[in-house]
């Protein structure tokens, strides 16, 4: 069973689906009890930092999901959720992130005023050969973004795919059974299928 994470800040039900394309039973939740018994855990989200941190904590989830990880359990965060592994972000900056990886999350700036934030629409990976969750995936694939914000990683150890956008970016880590991709699998057609067919495949 992987249990998806509801902590409002997202359609959580278009991962479910294509996870039940897949053949993958799933639960949506946002109850202690049901993240402590997860299998797996996929942390998604849409939107700002520190109200994704708040609404965590204010459903007592953050104690839960750090001793999770700790024990080995196998967890993807997608957009906003992969964001929230790292140690804080300039957005906003008053609430820390879950400090799973070395990194922080970072705004997009550039000098040319012609590449426009936030970063939308269809972009591919690179550098994706070693990785668990691209196993089956080229670097031609595309996948669908939408974010302003970025995870620069102080540990290259974790990178697991970069994207160009005016300069490389790490798209995805992957750090044990940590996993996190800045694109939205659930809206990548058939590679975002293969991506979370991976992910649900993984064995630590």
């Amino acid at each position: 069973m992987i249990t998806i994470i509801d902590y409002n800040t997202c359609n959580v039900g278009s991962i479910q689906n294509m996870l039940r394309k897949l053949g993958y039973d799933s639960l949506i939740t946002n109850k202690i009890e049901d993240v402590n018994k997860a299998e797996k855990l996929i942390l998604p989200g849409v939107g700002a930092f520190d109200k994704g941190m708040q609404n965590l904590k204010s459903l007592g989830l953050i104690p839960v999901l750090n001793q999770k990880v700790q024990n080995g359990t196998p967890i993807l965060g997608i957009c906003l959720g992969y964001q929230l592994l790292s140690k804080n972000s300039e957005e906003g900056g008053i609430e820390p992130g879950l400090g799973w990886i070395d990194a922080e999350t970072i705004k997009f700036r550039f000098d040319n005023t012609n590449i426009r934030i936030p970063h939308m629409g269809w972009n591919t990976l690179q550098n994706t050969q070693k990785a668990t969750l691209f196993k089956g995936i080229s670097d031609d694939h595309r996948f669908y973004f939408v974010h302003s914000y970025f995870v620069k990683c102080n540990d290259p150890n974790i990178k697991a795919a970069d994207t160009d956008y005016g300069g490389n970016f790490t798209s995805a880590i992957e750090k044990d059974n940590i996993f996190g991709v800045q694109f939205h699998p659930e809206k990548s057609h058939k590679h975002g299928m293969v991506v979370l067919k991976n992910f649900a495949e993984y064995k630590n």
